[in-house]
């Protein structure tokens, strides 16, 4: 098996026998013409497959290690592909620090549909996860590292300690803020990883994707399956901005997390911090188990904001290369308030008990210079209060 510097290079390309490209071409037909018959052509209609999008496909089930993918047309349609393996009276198990996105399909929208949820402080509990586990218990959710506060779930434990009880409930693990760069969630027990390819994977901020990658080929079909039934699948044209994105995924991969890195021991020295979040930090409590779990730390980091002595808008303002935008994981480093941005649409009962507040910011940490990026904190800190 070939490293994953050389895979996100070759394993997509090498598609074109005509004119022997070295890139994936984009084959936007929509349809696509059978000799006869009796013989049925690899792609018939774009919705059910497409070469493009297949080679997409097939690079991502190599860097997870996983048997087949299925890429979708948004992070959020991969979350949903997923979730159409449950049925009515299933169960679900998912941490209360999680995406918002992600809490706003499970708490408001899937429960439409007789599943139930159950949200927990910390997937490591593994008794109080025992006492939850119920025998319509079908799924358990893991984020980890968690957005934005960057709590760490320790897969391999909780995959041990479920299959142990019931072999048959899936464990699917959501890998945006690493990529398959820093983990490989299915080698540590997951059954299914999905992705938002809009970040890392892409790491461009100029496409909306996502995808799910099957430990197994039944399950993969599965997934399949309900892609092409709903039409959730990535357009020809998407699939190649990803695979475009994804050659560079290692080298960028370090850039971040170089950076993140920088910045979060910055952050760690000024007076108007409160804490700081990040998996790269010593002093992140799980630190020993980060070390064991990851290769690398990532991009992201938290921190949070003494209010009382820094107003808010005025940091935010006084950033000039530091985006405030939604999203994470492009080239350019992004800043935004997950209370009211990427978490808004979560109660504010359910953000609370997620351990945020207005103070809280998260940082997507970018490829440029790092002492640009942290002279121009040390600007917006020193405009926004007296203390810094």
């Amino acid at each position: 098996m070939a490293h994953i510097e050389t895979n996100v290079i070759h394993q997509g390309a090498n598609l074109d026998s005509s004119y022997h490209s070295i890139t994936a071409p984009i084959y936007a037909s929509s349809i696509f013409a059978a000799q006869d018959l009796d013989q049925r052509p690899p792609f018939d209609y774009t919705r059910s497959g497409n070469p493009t999008r297949k080679a997409l496909e097939d690079t991502l089930a190599c860097l997870e290690g996983g048997a087949l993918a299925s890429a979708t047309g948004s992070g959020m349609s991969s979350i949903m592909a997923v979730l159409l393996m449950l049925k009515a009276g299933d169960h679900l198990i998912a941490p209360q620090c999680i995406y918002g996105g992600t809490h706003r399909i499970l708490a408001s929208i899937i429960q439409k549909f007789g599943i139930e949820i159950t949200f927990l402080p910390d997937l490591n509990n593994l008794e109080r996860l025992r006492e939850n586990i119920k025998a319509n218990t079908k799924m358990i959710w893991i984020e980890t590292p968690s957005n934005p506060l960057l709590h760490i779930t320790d897969i391999k434990a909780l995959s041990e300690f479920t299959k142990a009880l019931n072999a048959k409930i899936l464990l699917v693990a959501d890998n945006t803020f690493l990529s398959p760069y820093f983990q490989k969630p299915l080698e540590l027990g997951c059954d299914l990883v999905i992705h938002s390819t809009t970040k890392y994977i892409n790491g461009h901020s100029d496409v909306i994707g996502g995808v799910v990658v099957s430990k197994t080929e039944a399950l993969g079909t599965e997934i399949a399956n309900y892609v092409n039934c709903l039409g959730l699948a990535c357009s020809p044209f998407d699939a190649w901005l990803v695979l475009r994105g994804l050659k560079t995924l290692p080298q960028r991969m370090e850039a971040h997390q170089k950076n993140a890195l920088k910045l979060a021991e910055f952050l760690g020295k000024q007076a108007v911090v409160k804490k700081v979040f990040y998996t790269g930090l010593p002093s992140h409590p799980q630190f020993e188990l980060i070390k064991k779990q990851m290769s690398g730390f990532g991009g992201m980091l938290s921190f949070e904001l003494d209010t009382e002595k820094a107003d808010l808008n005025k940091f935010f303002q006084s950033l000039k290369y530091f985006s405030l935008a939604v999203s994470l994981g492009g080239v350019e480093s992004l800043i935004a308030q997950p209370w009211s941005m990427s978490h808004a649409s979560m109660p504010e009962k359910a953000r609370i008990e997620a351990g945020l507040s207005p103070a809280i910011i998260r940082v997507s940490a970018g490829i440029e210079n790092s002492e640009d990026l942290i002279s121009d904190l040390k600007t917006a800190l020193e405009a926004c209060c007296s203390c810094c």
